[in-house]
Order: C-alpha cells, then structure tokens, then sequence
C-alpha cells in the first residue's frame, strides 16, 4: 500500500517520533498540525526544517527564541530538544531530513526563495515513500540542493543563561511594549547600568538595546501577519513613533514593514 502524506491515517506520520529512520531522505506532509502536537519539547535524530506557507512558526530551544514567517524557515539540527508554536492562522509544511543527507549546521533561520518554496509545497504532496529514482527523487535532490545553499537569517532571540538575566529577559518577550529603561532593571538587581550592559553582552552576544529591539521586532512578525495595521504594531511593540519601527525593521529584514504586508 503506497501512503500520501495528506493522509492523516498514514502510520509513518502517526508514529513519526518512535522512526529509527526516515524511509526516504526527505519526509514531509501537507496537513496543518494542530499546535499541542509539537509545542512539547521533543528532539529528533533527523533534522526538522519548520515551515509555514502562512503565518508564523515560532521554535522553542533552551538557548533561543527562532521566528520564521513565510520567507523564512526554522532549520532544527538533529538531537536538539525544541518546541514548535503555531498561530491559529499558521499552516506549515515541514521536512524531516536524514542527518547524513546535507552538510551539518546549527539551529538557525533560513531565507526561502520562492523557487524553494515551491519545491517545498510540491513534495508535500508526494507519497511517503516516493519513487527516489524517478521524478520525483530528482525533485528532492535539487530540493536538497536549494537548501544547501540557502543564506541564514537573524530572525533569532538568545536567551540568557546567567539566571539574574533570564526572568527580565522572560518579563520583556512577554511585554514587547515596556517602556522601563535599562536603569529601572539595574536597581532591581542591584547592579550597576555598566555592570548589567556587560552580562548582557557577555551571555547573548548583545547589548541591551540590541536584544531589547531584537525582542520588539520578532514580537512584531506575528502580529503584521495576522494583518494589523502598522502603526497599531508598532505602538503594541513599544516604539514611540512610526519612523524609528520601520527603520528598524528595515535594518533587520531588509525591507519596510509596508513592503513586507504586500509581500504576504
């Protein structure tokens, strides 16, 4: 019997997370998975590329937040425990690939051509155990071959390890738009402005500034997805004026938050 992979009975899909292997280098499907399915944190011996055609996936590991609206996608390398978080409006695509099937790299946000995309979307729609020395294979090859090559993106928000940073850190992804300045966090500490400026750079790699606007403009993805005006984003992610938000964004994604609403 030859399993479609839009086929929710499918044995292969049910039983995904107890495969010692995958059938195929590549195994995907094009049914929208509901978000209690994978919000857990779970690992795979395979890499997971995590990707939505609409909406935003958000990947969870205990080092980082990773966002990937639809240009974008989550690259989960094997054996790292993670969780998936889906909007009510996200519908995803993801690929299970074998380890040995592309070079090693880590967790990371990876740009989406649109020639990728629809390369993706077709093999959703292959059977689970695809004709590899057909069409079909040869699909996944140059699939395979696309992702190689695919830039990364820093679409990603470090979590720190030092545990006097970790719950402000938790407190300002949870509330994009607060508008305490570094001093307020410092006295609660009670640390110097200097002294907490150096941890931050010392545990993420950023100043404060840096990672608090990090925090605001992946807090923004979700909410320009589900099409919100852009001034309402901006004032939801605690930006005082419509300029400095698509400056901003600008800086990050390369384009303005008007051009990325027209792109969608």
């Amino acid at each position: 019997m030859e399993y479609r992979q839009t086929d929710t009975s499918c044995p292969l899909l049910q039983q995904l997370d107890r495969l010692p292997t995958l059938p195929r280098p590549v195994l995907g499907h094009a049914q929208s998975l509901p978000n209690q399915a994978i919000d857990r944190p779970h690992r795979h011996p395979w890499v997971q590329l995590s990707y939505a055609v609409r909406g935003v996936v958000t990947v969870e590991t205990t080092d980082a937040r990773y966002l990937a609206p639809p240009s974008l996608a989550v690259w989960i390398p094997p054996g790292l425990e993670h969780g998936v978080r889906l909007g009510s409006e996200t519908r995803i695509r993801s690929l299970y690939i074998a380890a040995d099937a592309l070079p090693e790299r880590g967790c990371q946000v990876l740009e989406i051509s649109p020639l990728l995309r629809e390369l993706i979307v077709a093999f959703s729609h292959f059977p689970v155990e695809y004709e590899e020395a057909g069409a079909e294979g040869r699909l996944v090859r140059v699939l395979l071959d696309r992702l190689a090559c695919a830039p990364s993106r820093a679409l990603m928000l470090p979590w720190p390890r030092d545990p006097r940073l970790l719950p402000l850190c938790l407190q300002l992804a949870a509330q994009p738009d607060c508008p305490l300045p570094l001093g307020h966090f410092s006295a609660q500490l009670g640390l110097s402005d200097k002294t907490l400026s150096r941890a931050f750079k010392a545990d993420t790699g950023m100043s404060f500034r840096q990672w608090r606007q990090r925090c605001r403009l992946l807090a923004a993805l979700p909410l320009l997805e589900r099409g919100e005006r852009i001034t309402d984003v901006a004032l939801a992610c605690g930006y005082d004026s419509l300029s400095a938000f698509i400056a901003a964004f600008r800086e990050l994604l390369g384009r303005t938050p008007g051009d990325y609403m027209q792109q969608r």
